[in-house]
């Protein structure tokens, strides 16, 4: 059994089966308001204007999250917040999740009731309404969740990538840099002699009471600023999942624009690790000139004709490095 796990006495998933671990877990979930929730083959979930927005991701142990430096709450927390994101930079309000989770044989069952008190406390703190509909359960070697996540568009069209118009204003809201700096601050003093992640490493410097710390564990993306985007007349949007200079670079090509960030903002605000950073899952949006942004939404920049590069500064071509799984996972899990 893993050392992460030695806090949760009581049965493991294989003691109990899938029945029983599902039980616990379902009356911990927010059941939110679907025409049809958990029980059946599929839930049934309105779709008032017969539209619907719908997204997924996957956290897995290793790339995505250690154990050695967060708990199972806050895995459930950060699986439903990085998809509510999703949905609100579609313009989208948050209608309804659906959670799969492969997890090993020696799993307490405490660690999946814990997930799903974080999946419970994000979508209370940041889509109420929002609810559980339903999912599965496997095992596997290695701790895997996937959340496809709903939204209903009000009405509205989505806000999509390719919308970014010539004279537009760049914004963004919610914080930039924060979970960057607290997983650097975890991959410099959350490790053991080894320089392997250890909980025990992570405790001894305080890093459990570091604010960008928690951010990375816990992030807090602005949510209801993504309808009030749509409703303000944003002409395109997207999540900040990799970092503000690599999605800003997604939204460029999709728009054929480039993106020109102000050079006299406070560099606590856009310095590089908030340009290359990721995982604050903030919103980047554009506006028309004469648009009064909304929310927390904060002018950082404005569209160009399609250039040369797709995000510039000062004239000069940021690079558009942020975060691949592919090209930055160590290997390692913890």
């Amino acid at each position: 059994m893993d050392a992460t796990y030695d806090a949760w006495a009581g049965p493991t998933v294989g003691d109990l089966g899938e029945l029983a671990v599902l039980d616990r877990i379902v009356r911990r979930l927010p059941p939110g308001a679907p025409v049809l929730g958990p029980g059946d083959d599929c839930a049934v979930v309105a779709a008032p204007d017969g539209r619907f927005v719908v997204t997924t991701d996957m956290m897995v142990h290793g790339p995505d999250f250690r154990w050695a430096w967060s708990s199972p709450e806050d895995v459930g927390w950060k699986a439903a917040a990085t998809n509510l994101s999703d949905v609100a930079a579609m313009g989208a309000v948050p209608s309804g999740l659906v959670i799969a989770l492969a997890a090993p044989q020696d799993t307490p069952a405490g660690v999946l009731e814990s997930f799903a008190d974080g999946v419970r406390l994000a979508v209370a703190a940041l889509a109420p309404g929002c609810g559980v509909v339903g999912g599965d359960l496997s095992t596997s070697a290695t701790f895997t969740v996937s959340v496809t996540a709903f939204g209903d568009l009000d009405g509205r069209d989505a806000v999509l990538r390719s919308g970014a118009r010539v004279g537009d204003v760049l914004a963004v809201s919610g914080e930039l840099g924060r979970a960057a700096r607290g997983l650097t601050r975890l991959f410099h003093e959350g490790v053991d002699a080894a320089g392997e992640p250890s909980r025990a490493a992570t405790l001894a410097s305080g890093a459990d009471a570091d604010p960008d710390v928690g951010r990375q564990r816990r992030p807090v993306p602005p949510i209801a600023d993504g309808p009030l985007a749509a409703a303000a007349g944003a002409t395109a949007m997207l999540d900040l999942s990799d970092g503000l200079a690599i999605d800003a670079g997604r939204l460029a090509r999709a728009s054929r624009v480039t993106l020109s960030l102000e050079v006299d903002l406070d560099g606590a605000v856009l310095d590089d690790v908030a340009l290359h950073g990721g995982e604050d899952h903030g919103l980047l949006a554009t506006f028309p000139p004469d648009a009064a942004l909304p929310g927390g939404f904060r002018r950082i920049g404005v569209v160009l004709d399609r250039g040369g590069a797709d995000l510039v500064r000062g004239g000069v071509a940021v690079p558009m490095t942020g975060w691949d799984p592919y090209a930055d996972w160590d290997g390692a899990a913890g």
